[in-house]
């Protein structure tokens, strides 16, 4: 059960945070490789500081974006079958864990003996791993900051553990195909022989659903791809007018994928880290993909991924699915 939030706010317990956040070093020099190539491209990795993150909770709540309430709708629904599957006892491990506003429906179902977080955003990580040592007093709650598209070591104590893995949000479709296969082999290293991964996996749909989905009435998605540049400002000795930069996300039906840009909305140089770019009228900065999967279309990429489908949760409109994974022998 929640507590109040003046309990929440008195209590403030310390976060045994593990900080394996990447060095500014090794991401400048993957921001300056992108912008050098074409097209030109940035990391997603770079939208999560805390405003990316906060806007990225905003983005959640508006109209348009169907993903997270119709997939906190099917783990609400399925919790109970949900729990019956995994088991108790188990360690629970999350990759983008952000707000975990999803995980507390786990953890209200499921028996897990401890949560380990892992987000490369430090400020959603301490928010809410702090919010639910609260809110579930006897979890061991052991965060670690990271960039989870690189391998991640584990605290120690977890070896032999039975482990359950959780990937909400369809962020396996910010991957490349080929990418979310290793992510997914990794994964399944992590979990070990029999272990299980409870992920969320967009599907493919109408477009102009997609369309909406990315370019809501309230700016807030356009607000959190610029972002990105206001961060390069900050971090990276950049010297973007984040004012001349436009929003552009299509769908692409070849490739069954959104794409997000930033346009440049007039010839412009560009500083950043020591380096000079010169883009012109229209030219692109790709900043992230968010591929869209039929139910066989993932269950074969899962099986490359050395994974096999247990069992798939679907909404009424088929718009989401929340898919239960084992590790294959």
């Amino acid at each position: 059960m929640y507590r109040p939030a003046d309990i929440l706010e008195v209590t403030r317990p310390v976060v045994p945070l593990v900080d394996l956040q990447p060095d500014m070093g090794d991401i400048r020099a993957e921001v300056l490789a992108g912008l050098a190539g074409r097209p030109r491209s940035l990391p997603s990795k770079l939208f999560y500081d805390e405003s990316g993150s906060r806007l990225f909770e905003r983005i959640t709540a508006q109209p348009e974006y169907y993903q997270t309430r119709t997939e906190i709708g099917l783990l609400q629904r399925h919790a109970t079958e949900i729990a019956r599957r995994l088991g108790p006892g188990a360690d629970l491990i999350e990759y983008g864990s952000g707000s975990s506003v999803k995980t507390r429906l786990l953890l209200e179902a499921l028996e897990v003996r401890r949560y380990i977080p892992i987000d490369i955003s430090r400020w959603s990580l301490v928010s809410a791993a702090r919010r639910l040592m609260v809110e579930f007093p006897e979890l061991v709650v052991a965060p670690v900051v990271a960039d989870y598209t690189q391998p991640v070591a584990l605290p120690a104590e977890l070896e032999g553990a039975n482990r359950i893995g959780f990937f909400p949000g369809g962020t396996i479709g910010n991957f490349v195909p080929e990418e979310a296969e290793q992510f997914l082999s990794r994964f399944a290293t992590t979990l070990g022989r029999g272990g299980r991964l409870l992920i969320g996996v967009d599907l493919k749909k109408e477009p102009n659903r997609l369309h909406a989905a990315y370019n809501d009435a309230q700016g807030v998605t356009a607000a959190f791809n610029r972002n990105i540049l206001h961060r390069m400002n900050r971090e990276l000795e950049a010297d973007f007018d984040v004012s001349r930069w436009d929003h552009y996300a299509f769908y692409n039906p070849l490739l069954g994928r959104i794409e997000m840009h930033l346009l440049a909305a007039g010839r412009q140089v560009v500083h950043v880290a020591g380096r000079r770019f010169v883009f012109d009228l229209g030219e692109g900065i790709h900043t992230e993909n968010s591929y869209k999967y039929t139910p066989e279309g993932f269950a074969a990429l899962a099986r490359r991924g050395g994974m096999a489908v247990e069992t798939v949760w679907v909404d009424d409109e088929r718009l989401f699915s929340v898919q239960l994974l084992r590790v294959a022998s």
